[in-house]
């Protein structure tokens, strides 16, 4: 399990962001959208696609991002079910209420 988590990190420490236009000119992505398409990706069992997101951003910005997506998501879906984010958030992950 160890190995497993050693070579995922070690993937984030070998990416970069320049936050410049590539060489296509293209725009560089911003935390939020790597935040989105990483987890998009993750949630449609899409390797190739979270790979390609964490190496848009840095790990710590993605990090940012994902944690920032799932706040906001936790938010949402309470709302819509008229629960507290911490009850939403518990049956989320399939822990028993507090």
């Amino acid at each position: 399990m160890f190995d497993a988590i050693r070579k995922y990190t070690a993937r984030f420490r070998s990416s970069s962001h320049t936050g410049a236009p590539d060489a296509q000119g293209r725009r560089a992505h911003n935390l939020f959208e790597a935040a989105a398409a990483y987890v998009a990706a993750c949630a449609e069992d899409d390797r190739d696609g979270g790979d390609e997101a964490a190496t848009w951003v840095s790990p710590e910005a993605l990090s940012f991002g994902v944690s920032e997506l799932a706040c906001r998501a936790v938010v949402t879906l309470a709302r819509e079910r008229g629960q507290s984010p911490r009850t939403v958030a518990r049956d989320l992950l399939g822990l028993p209420p507090a």
